[in-house]
């Protein structure tokens, strides 16, 4: 079992940052990729970025250049930096681990972006 807890979410004008944070706890040492999907309202949950154990990136083309996946040492906490922020961007961001066939998710962060 894998435990996971984002924080870091807000309320953010258009253009503005915000860093979210994945703190994750149990059986971590099985976790082989991590990242952040988002789900917007009446929307399906999209992949957003991925990080491997072997520090290999994947990001959606929608944020290339504006948001950056990174990890502390032993791979947790996960970041992710968010930067130029738009309306678009609002959803619901959850954190996601892999470890054997199994999926873990977090309970989820909101992010808005609005003026």
């Amino acid at each position: 079992q894998v435990q996971l807890v984002e924080s870091g979410g807000g309320l953010v004008q258009p253009g503005g940052s915000l860093r979210l944070s994945c703190a994750a706890s149990g059986s971590i040492f099985s976790v082989y990729v991590m990242g952040w999907y988002r789900q917007a309202p009446g929307k399906q949950r999209e992949l957003v970025a991925t990080i491997t154990r072997g520090g290999s990136t994947n990001y959606a083309d929608s944020v290339k250049g504006r948001f950056t996946i990174s990890r502390d040492n032993g791979n947790i906490p996960v970041y992710l930096q968010m930067n130029s922020l738009q309306p678009e961007d609002t959803a619901v961001y959850y954190c996601n681990a892999k470890a054997y066939q199994f999926t873990y998710w977090g309970q989820g962060t909101q992010v808005t972006v609005s003026s």
